[in-house]
């Protein structure tokens, strides 16, 4: 029969082991803990750097309004815009609109056609979705259920 000592002993080395491996995996989550703290805090400055940014009014300093390029999202049309800001294939829809041919509102298709393009499904589904971003941007009008006009005076190209 083993000693009382002896079982006291085996018991205290497997506690002690139990322990060293807690004392372990606690650090090892300390270390974890404190990662991704550091990682908060930094999305939280960078989310106010972000809001102050964005809140800021735009100055002379910043340097000189671009217009949108080829493939940019249609800005909100303001007062000061003029169909410049618009990326090139959305220029061109403005100015069809204002032609004396469009008074009063045209359909899509007589756009397509103004524009060059043929009167294939692809082509006239692409100038109608563009023509109802323009439409939800404050840039052009829709009277009738899909027929528009501009909303904005458009130079005569050249």
């Amino acid at each position: 029969m083993p000693s009382v000592l002896g079982l006291l002993e085996a018991r205290e080395k497997k506690l002690r082991e139990e322990v060293a491996r807690l004392e372990e995996e606690a650090a090892r989550v300390q270390a974890a803990l404190e990662a991704a703290q550091g990682a908060l805090a930094r999305l939280a400055d960078a989310r106010v750097t972000v809001a102050e940014v964005l809140s800021e009014e735009p100055t002379a300093d910043n340097g000189p309004a671009r217009g949108a390029v080829a493939g940019s999202v249609v800005p909100p049309r303001s007062q000061d815009m003029g169909v410049q800001a618009l990326a090139v294939e959305y220029q061109q829809i403005p100015r069809v609109l204002a032609e004396p041919e469009a008074a009063g509102g045209t359909r899509v298709k007589p756009i397509v056609l103004r524009l060059g393009g043929e009167l294939t499904p692809a082509r006239i589904e692409g100038v109608r979705s563009r023509v109802k971003r323009l439409v939800a941007r404050g840039w052009a009008i829709e009277v009738r259920p899909n027929v528009f006009t501009t909303a904005v005076s458009v130079p005569a190209a050249g």
